[in-house]
């Protein structure tokens, strides 16, 4: 490594496991290239051994399926016992060597938008065997501990209560940061609603309410929208990701059913209202799109933990029965043209990086 990272690579870490680890990860290096910077992605899952990789992500994508409870009982089991997390960290240490064969002689930072990642390179930055200063990007609103480890040199969210969540569970410094979603779902450029659903061969009248749940369809979909379709406040268009078994069972749905969508900025701009279920990528883009956004029938651990979050700081309407589904959605439907919701002043997180690659000074922006 080299001593003096302002002219050195920036590599940024994350995992294809779901889609917001990599889309965030994705989103960085686009804005960073646009700054000129020299970029390298790394999916963390690689560095484990085949088929464990492979084991890993679909272990997790089964226990979202068919075993939430499990799920839901390991992620708070990991939240609580700091012996769990250490376990993990144990499990990582033979991919140390995998790690600095992948780190290019030029790093001048690692950025990390996956948990275990900062497990494995934590570590490795406190031992001296990483000279690049390690900054992480917190996909969700709330901040498990997996991603606090020893070593890393800065922590990066994108609320307040995350801030004050991380900050008392060790997390130090931390920043607050801009989501890493794309510039278009704020504002894609002369795009009218009308146009954004004539794309997608939807009405161009009447209220629509989106239900998204990630890019693998997890949770509750199909009761969710048949729920929304009850309340006869708005049509329901469904989007149901890389889940082809979903959109199977759906396709004579009264509603609109999509299966993977690519330009989900547009789609957005088409709603009136989100329906979500606390994954972060997809609440980050609802909020982004200025759309008014429920979160309902969160999926099991980190969907529960954002949910209570984004119950707390007030940015989603969080109902929690099918009774209470109705007045909310006709609560944010009457106000769906009501202003704007002002300029965000948070910094964007491709300022923080270049601000860490800025030798000698290492204070932080905001």
């Amino acid at each position: 490594m080299r001593n003096e990272p302002a002219a050195g690579r920036i590599v940024v870490v994350s995992a294809d496991i779901g889609a917001g680890h990599d889309a965030a990860a994705a989103e960085l290096a686009r804005r960073l290239l646009r700054q000129g910077r020299q970029v390298d992605r790394l999916n963390f899952l690689s560095l484990l051994p085949r088929p464990l990789d492979a084991t890993v992500r679909e272990t997790y994508r089964g226990m979202l399926r068919w075993l939430p409870w499990c799920y839901e009982a390991l992620f708070n089991a990991t939240g609580r016992s700091s012996v769990s997390v250490e376990l993990l960290r144990a499990a990582l240490r033979p991919a140390v060597r995998r790690m600095l064969g992948r780190l290019p002689p030029d790093t001048g930072a690692v950025v990390t938008t996956f948990p275990f990642a900062n497990q494995l390179l934590g570590p490795m930055r406190s031992a001296g065997l990483i000279s690049a200063p390690l900054v992480t990007y917190v996909t969700d609103f709330a901040v498990h501990p997996t991603w606090i480890a020893p070593g890393v040199d800065l922590y990066c969210v994108v609320h307040e209560l995350s801030r004050q969540q991380a900050a008392a569970a060790g997390a130090d410094p931390v920043q607050v940061v801009r989501p890493l979603v794309n510039a278009r779902f704020a504002a894609p450029p002369g795009l009218t609603t009308r146009a954004a659903r004539r794309h997608f061969g939807l009405p161009e009248r009447g209220r629509l309410a989106l239900i998204v749940a990630g890019s693998w369809g997890m949770g509750d979909v199909a009761r969710t929208a048949t729920e929304v379709l009850a309340t006869g406040c708005a049509e329901p268009v469904v989007v149901c990701g890389r889940n082809q078994r979903l959109y199977r069972r759906l396709r004579r749905f009264p509603g609109h059913v999509l299966g993977w969508v690519d330009d989900m900025a547009t789609l957005m701009r088409a709603a009136d209202v989100v329906v979500e279920n606390a994954g972060g990528l997809t609440c980050q883009e609802a909020l982004a799109s200025g759309r008014p956004t429920i979160t309902y029938r969160p999926i099991a651990g980190h969907g529960r933990a954002n949910a209570d979050l984004l119950s707390r700081s007030a940015l989603t309407s969080y109902i929690d029965s099918a009774q209470r589904l109705r007045p909310a959605l006709a609560a944010l439907l009457a106000q769906v043209d009501s202003g704007d919701a002002g300029a965000d002043v948070r910094v964007d997180m491709a300022t923080v990086v270049a601000e860490v690659l800025r030798p000698p000074r290492w204070g932080w922006p905001g």
